[in-house]
């Protein structure tokens, strides 16, 4: 075989290994046909409508004005969100949103390529294929174009969508180019993870890490430089997003940037892929030990062994999280001003009881909000374990259903309770410090944070109902934790009814610190959370596993 494909002329090579990728570009689209769509009207849709919330909250050029020399003033808010290159609407839609687009645009197109490459191989689903008319490179190249495509319509939505609004169309198409160009950057080092490792987590794991540490420099660099010229931002992709000055007269010649970035990535990646056969990996697994240690002895230990990696990254997180946060609360006032509109969406985000607090409950919600991401990862792990054909060797043990299921489970809302307790404790010590009373401020912050667990295991609950009674659909549980991010996210400054608000559970909880609680909403959504886990276990003892 090597022998005839090095004869072959390098078209006919070429089309060799890359025949099949219609049809896999076909499947993988056709199995994308809800998570692209929404990935793509969410993302889409927040920046386009962006601008319409600026114009309200900051009708006159001098209150934008203000906004634009107070946030570059301040290095806390420049590490959360970057310096204001104009103080137009368009300009502090592209402050407010070029770098957390792009990260979004990343996660969007991780997720894409690692789920038609490594996860193809890991379910052996990819064997299967390849024993037909495709070629070694075709399912590289079908996830790639199935990111671009994702990522084009990104971009298209973004630029077309500000515009429409009244937006430069210059500047309008460079955000959009900013955010889907990162995006594509970020699948092509995805298709290099995907080479390097043997698991699909795995693979999601290092792209995260890059993802993350490509945030922090970002955030770090800012932080330092108000002109955001610091070394640190320009070796970060999310930098040059922003470095990219939508509607402040752009600088195109960062496209070049990552065009050679991603050109770079995608070669490497098809240089690898024709290295290793299908199914094997550049960093395989190391080998166990001949005899496992007690803790492996039982279905807990072993879900702990394959999650404790991910609680710990999550943890880290909400501790970096709750130390910025905590430490640009005490300039809550100074930030929002006399901006009458500005103070009414803190006030709905996080309560009427003093700006401050305010804030502080804001900051604790949206904690709670994202960390319903991890629980929902933490369940469908289940699902992954399933699908990979390794639950049934745990199985087929001493080891019942509800007792692999609930391992798992008990990681996950455990896991919950933990990454909120540190995330927690580092809001209100950062907080504290600030304002220099340590002791009065921990106990409210700790357990603002905390009053978000029954919300988070309510949205819990409901993905494992979704495990249980209908596997299939369990990405499903992705658009309802997206749709609660939507909510909490854009509702307040869009003004959504409150039955709208209420549909999310974040929206009953009570508006802690500061707000007067009631033990009701707790109960309730404590009680609807274990309806739903135990009807899905039922759903898990009842139905076939695989």
């Amino acid at each position: 075989m090597t022998a005839v494909a090095t004869a072959l002329p390098a078209p006919a090579a070429r089309s060799r290994h890359l025949a099949g990728t219609g049809a896999l570009l076909r499947l993988a689209l056709r199995r994308d046909r809800v998570m692209i769509p929404a990935w793509v009207l969410v993302l889409g849709l927040v920046v386009a409508s962006m601008g319409s919330s600026f114009e309200a909250l900051y009708d006159t050029a001098a209150e934008r004005a203000r906004l634009a020399a107070s946030m570059n003033a301040n290095g806390s808010m420049r590490a959360l969100y970057g310096p204001v290159f104009s103080d137009s609407v368009g300009g502090l839609v592209s402050w407010r949103m070029a770098g957390y687009g792009a990260l979004l645009a990343a996660v969007m197109s991780l997720l894409i390529v690692v789920r038609h490459t490594r996860e193809e191989e890991e379910t052996g689903r990819q064997e299967l294929l390849s024993a037909a008319m495709v070629g070694r490179r075709a399912p590289l190249t079908a996830a790639l174009l199935t990111a671009l495509i994702a990522n084009a319509a990104v971009a298209v939505l973004i630029a077309g969508g500000l515009a429409k609004s009244g937006r430069p169309a210059a500047g309008s198409l460079a955000l959009g180019l900013a955010i889907g160009c990162a995006g594509m950057l970020f699948a092509g080092l995805a298709a290099i993870t995907a080479q390097l490792t043997e698991s699909a987590r795995m693979a999601k794991g290092l792209t995260g890490a890059a993802l993350g540490l490509a945030f922090a420099l970002r955030a770090a660099g800012d932080a330092a430089d108000a002109g955001s010229t610091s070394p640190l931002t320009w070796i970060s992709p999310i930098g040059w997003s922003e470095n990219l000055r939508a509607y402040a007269d752009e600088r195109w010649w960062i496209l070049l940037l990552f065009l050679a970035a991603t050109t770079l990535a995608v070669t490497a990646s098809y240089a690898l892929t024709a290295r290793r056969d299908i199914g094997m990996s550049f960093l395989p697994a190391r080998p166990g030990p001949a005899v496992a240690q007690r803790s492996l002895s039982g279905p807990f230990g072993l879900a702990w062994r394959l999650q404790r990696t991910t609680l710990l990254g999550w943890t880290l997180g909400f501790l970096c999280a709750g130390g910025i946060f905590g430490g640009i609360a005490q300039g809550a006032a100074d930030m929002v001003g006399g901006n009458r509109q500005t103070r009414e969406i803190v006030e709905r985000m996080g309560g009427a009881q003093g700006l401050t607090d305010a804030f502080l409950a804001t900051m604790a919600g949206m904690l709670g909000m994202i960390a319903a991401i991890y629980a929902t990862g933490a369940v469908l792990r289940l699902r992954s374990e399933e699908t990979g054909d390794r639950a049934e060797p745990v199985l087929a043990g001493a080891v019942g259903r509800l007792r692999w299921a609930g391992s798992h489970l008990a990681i996950a809302y455990a896991g919950t309770v933990v990454i909120m307790a540190f995330g927690g404790l580092a809001l209100g010590l950062s907080y504290g410090i600030s304002v220099h009373d340590v002791g009065g401020q921990l106990g409210p912050v700790l357990a603002a944070a905390l009053s978000q667990v029954p919300a988070i295991w309510t949205l819990t609950g409901l993905t494992v109902l979704l495990f249980g009674l209908l596997p299939k659909a369990t990405t499903a549980a992705w658009a309802l934790v997206g749709g609660c991010l939507a909510i909490g996210w854009i509702g307040p400054s869009l003004k959504f009814p409150q039955w709208a608000m209420d549909l999310s559970p974040f929206g009953h909880l009570p508006k802690l610190p500061g707000a007067d609680a009631t033990a009701a909403p707790f109960v309730w959504l404590l009680a609807l959370s274990g309806l739903f886990a135990a009807v899905g276990l039922v759903g898990v003892r009842r139905r076939d596993i695989g």
